[in-house]
């Protein structure tokens, strides 16, 4: 495989400095959680956005906050609920019966981080209102189109526990997520860490400027990331798991294969390839491997395999899939 660098040493020394300090940053105020980190830095890399499911209260708030907090951007949460409306999140006209004139209010989603708090409790209406932001970066406000500010890295969340009064996310949304990260709870040496730093204060305190970088540090990264080597082997690698997703039987197990409602889209292939090349940045490499393309398949892929009902009745999910598909495809 030709692994000729797309950036320079200096340029991978440079980007090694700005992660490593958000590393760093993230860590003081965050225990364990490493996957969440890699996946919300993979996303803020790439431009993308990610959906987080777990049960509440494990840090998902903090993390996205620290985040964002460690790059000087602005933050924005949404608590999302049946009776929320579109114009709550995107903005809306107001009218000043002082000058007679309607004015504009812009909308919670215009920060660099916005946190959608339980996405799937919003009406089809109000979730349908994220897709202009999500996809186009703008939203229309009385006719007028307003930029999303860069970056812009939509976290949503949600609970898998507690299904009533929700409406599921349609799979033309959910492709729009550049990951699906599954968060599971600390171990019991990360929950005894977790106290400490309650006690001692660390969740709560600001972080101070020399721990922090800059948004135009984040963009540096962003340039890197598009300018990473990908070798012809790569993509075909790519290429040959998406297609087997769309024809599960010609590759895997015809047991497993019948589970399968609809493979991925083309933007799951565009999702690996961004991936990888943002793994490829986070290790100090200005080539992509396959490791990179493996390394966060599921995340990548599993809200983009559609499953069948009798999928649900035996209890199979896009996990064991993904798996056999990357088993049976030869890794260049």
């Amino acid at each position: 495989m030709n692994q000729n660098n797309g950036l320079s040493e200096q340029e991978l020394a440079e980007a090694s400095v700005i992660i490593n300090k958000i590393s760093a940053a993230y860590s003081k105020k965050v225990v364990g959680q490493q996957e969440l980190q890699t996946a919300m830095l993979v996303a803020l890399i790439s431009g993308g956005h990610v959906l987080l499911e777990s049960v509440p209260g494990l840090a998902k708030t903090l993390a996205a906050k620290t985040i964002a907090e460690a790059v000087n951007g602005s933050f924005s949460r949404i608590q999302c609920t049946p009776d929320l409306l579109p114009s709550d999140i995107i903005g809306t006209q107001i009218y000043n019966y002082n000058n007679g004139t309607f004015e504009t209010k812009i909308g919670p989603v215009h920060a660099n981080f916005v946190l959608l708090d339980e996405i799937n409790r919003s009406s089809a209406k109000t979730q349908s209102a994220m897709l202009e932001a999500m996809q186009e970066r703008q939203v229309s406000v009385g006719g007028v189109i307003y930029k999303m500010p860069e970056p812009f890295v939509v976290l949503a969340t949600q609970n898998p526990i507690e299904q009533e009064g929700t409406y599921e996310l349609p799979e033309a949304q959910l492709d729009r997520f550049l990951l699906k990260e599954i968060i599971d709870y600390p171990t019991r040496d990360e929950e005894m860490q977790i106290l400490n730093y309650t006690l001692s204060g660390r969740t709560t305190d600001s972080l101070s400027q020399s721990d922090c970088v800059s948004i135009e540090d984040i963009q540096k990264l962003q340039k890197f990331a598009k300018r990473i080597a990908v070798d012809e082997s790569i993509k075909n690698y790519i290429v040959n798991i998406v297609t087997a997703t769309r024809s599960p039987r010609a590759v895997i197990d015809a047991g497993l294969a019948r589970y399968v409602e609809y493979g991925v889209s083309p933007r799951g292939g565009i999702a690996l390839l961004q991936v990888a090349q943002a793994l490829a940045l986070l290790n100090g490499r200005g080539y992509a491997t396959p490791d990179d393309v493996k390394q966060l398949r599921h995340a990548a892929l599993r809200h983009r395999i559609i499953l069948n009902f009798e999928a649900a009745a035996d209890d199979v999910h896009p996990e064991a899939i993904i798996d056999a598909i990357f088993a049976k495809i030869q890794t260049p």
